[in-house]
């Protein structure tokens, strides 16, 4: 039975999380903030620590960054309300084994546990693309002060316009309506002091996020 140590700083779904896996692996701690999760994750040496993204005072990357420095064969799998590609692939970079959402059904949650105990890398389906594709060079996120000005749904709008994509095909891709593919456009273009499409993809192409 995995040894889990659980990190998320909403108490409320940290105790629902908690109920769900009691009997099934076996939880040995618990923490809702970065400087509390990385000492108690030392104390406690879990096989498996399941991990929020977005938290004060780094998040679970900085979690993980600072607990690999010392001890480098914890596994981490994130787990998160954000589907977001960018959410995805700096959680891994960092050092994740796998990331999936909130909404994961508790028994898929055990099976994602005792896999990435095993060894093994989990993903819940749609994000695994964003992996794929991150480590094949399409996806990069480079720094940039006016990239970083976008929220994280406007740059995937950029990138699938600046592809190509009519806003039709981008709302599909996305799960979002046309509508508000249109103002995310309209949003991408006063921030970065554009014109139109046609600038939008050149600004994009300079940058290599097509």
């Amino acid at each position: 039975m995995p040894r889990v140590f659980i990190v998320d700083d909403h108490p409320f779904f940290l105790a629902g999380v908690r109920t769900e896996l009691e009997g099934r692996v076996e939880l040995i701690g618990e923490a809702t903030d970065v400087d509390t999760a990385v000492q108690g994750i030392r104390g406690t040496k879990p096989d498996v620590v399941l991990l929020d993204v977005h938290m004060p005072g780094g998040g679970g990357k900085a979690v993980i960054e600072a607990v690999s420095e010392t001890h480098p064969d914890v596994k981490f799998l994130a787990l998160s309300v954000s589907d977001a590609a960018e959410d995805v692939i700096s959680l891994i970079r960092a050092g994740a084994r796998g990331y999936v959402t909130k909404t994961i059904d508790p028994d898929e949650l055990v099976d994602a546990i005792t896999r990435i105990n095993d060894g093994d890398a989990f993903f819940s389906p749609r994000l695994a693309g964003f992996v794929l594709d991150a480590f094949a060079g399409e996806i990069d996120i480079p720094e940039d002060p006016e990239i970083d000005q976008l929220t994280v749904r406007e740059k995937e709008v950029l990138r699938l316009i600046a592809r190509g994509y009519t806003y039709k095909e981008v709302a599909k891709r996305l799960s979002i309506s046309v509508k508000t593919v249109e103002t995310h456009v309209s949003a991408v273009l006063r921030k970065l002091q554009l014109s139109n499409r046609h600038e939008l993809t050149r600004w994009a192409s300079d940058r290599r996020l097509i």
